[in-house]
């Protein structure tokens, strides 16, 4: 099946699994597992081994003027980030590696198929996710088409970048080069926002947090360079409308699988459910000047609008409000904000999100 392009307003960043590889072999056992874990280590050496610093990249003559470009802006938002937004200066992107390929790796999603809730798979270092990210497709598409054969909703997307937690020195891979400046910005911020706080086992809560940290990063590195303010611009909005639409529908099938009726009416209800979905998608999209970036994301394809694709948008957007108005109530003091974070994340994961909250 070909893989749906995803708009480059919603790149999958999600943490490396080549760190995984060391205490994984010793602690799991099983062919798959053993299997799995080695091809996510042998793509982690790959973009390491690949990796140049970024100095010699820029001063070598036969680099092309646009990456030149690329490079020099990706040590800006590095210096800026560090400096002016609290987040750790240390050996991530500051190289470089051209991997020739469109992806870093593919990241699968999989879904019971009257569930709103993502299947988890449990590691040592990074604890439980709900994905599995291959770097190969042919091997994501594989693991898609098993999924699919038991029954699961399944979505399967491209991911341009991903964070080892500063356990390695992560290079900038060309992939994300590919998504334009403010694409690179913002996963540049995004990136590093990771290492300052992660919960292990809490996916919502960290991609939440650092999505946060990108988009109040990205205005504030924008006014400071004179660049447009990432959300007015027209992909920010385009964003927030789809995020809206599709949250609401994952909502209201949520509520529809926690009923009491039949599964066959679940069902039917279901389907009707996307397609009143996919009938307000199109409504939306009239106003768009012919931009079909989403397409993909609600087409009725096996990888098209299904309750994994919609749980892995929730991964990404569900907390993130709270996590601006968190940051607004320390007057945009990063420092303060993470610390705030960082003392809420401590805690059990059912008092997070209302310690996020202001007291009554």
């Amino acid at each position: 099946m070909p893989l749906k392009r995803l708009p480059t307003t919603r790149r999958l960043r999600w943490i490396g699994l080549g760190v995984l590889l060391g205490a994984g072999l010793l602690a799991l056992s099983g062919c798959s597992q053993v299997g799995y874990l080695w091809q996510a280590a042998v793509g982690q050496s790959e973009l390491l081994t690949r990796a140049r610093p970024i100095p010699d990249v820029i001063a070598d003559p036969a680099t092309p003027a646009e990456l030149r470009r690329q490079l020099t802006l990706i040590q800006d938002v590095r210096r800026y980030a560090s400096e002016s937004l609290g987040l750790p200066d240390n050996s991530t992107f500051t190289g470089y590696s051209d991997l020739k390929r469109p992806f870093l790796v593919w990241n699968v999603f999989a879904a019971p198929p009257l569930s709103d809730t993502l299947r988890t798979y449990c590691f040592p270092i990074a604890g439980c996710v709900p994905y599995r990210g291959y770097f190969s497709q042919a091997a994501a598409d594989s693991e898609a088409a098993r999924l699919r054969a038991q029954g699961d909703d399944v979505s399967v997307g491209g991911v341009s970048a991903y964070s080892t937690l500063g356990r390695f020195s992560d290079p900038i891979p060309s992939t994300l080069l590919r998504g334009g400046d403010e694409t690179l910005i913002r996963t540049v911020i995004h990136e590093l926002a990771h290492q300052v706080v992660y919960v292990q086992n809490d996916t919502a809560f960290n991609e939440s947090f650092a999505v946060a940290v990108e988009t109040a990063g990205a205005q504030r590195y924008a006014a400071a360079r004179g660049l447009p303010v990432p959300d007015q611009t027209t992909a920010r909005t385009r964003a927030a409308q789809i995020n809206a639409l599709l949250l609401g529908t994952r909502t209201r099938l949520a509520a529809l699988y926690a009923s009491d009726v039949p599964d066959s009416e679940k069902r039917a209800k279901k389907v009707d459910t996307l397609n009143e979905t996919r009938q307000q998608y199109a409504a939306l999209k009239a106003s768009w000047d012919g931009y079909s970036g989403y397409d993909g994301w609600f087409s009725d394809t096996p990888n098209g609008l299904n309750n994994a694709l919609l749980g892995s948008v929730a991964a990404y957007a569900d907390h993130v409000p709270v996590f601006l108005e968190l940051l607004a109530r320390h007057g945009g003091d990063f420092p303060a904000f993470y610390a705030a974070v960082k003392v809420c994340a401590a805690l059990p994961p059912n008092e997070r999100l209302a310690c996020l909250q202001p007291s009554s």
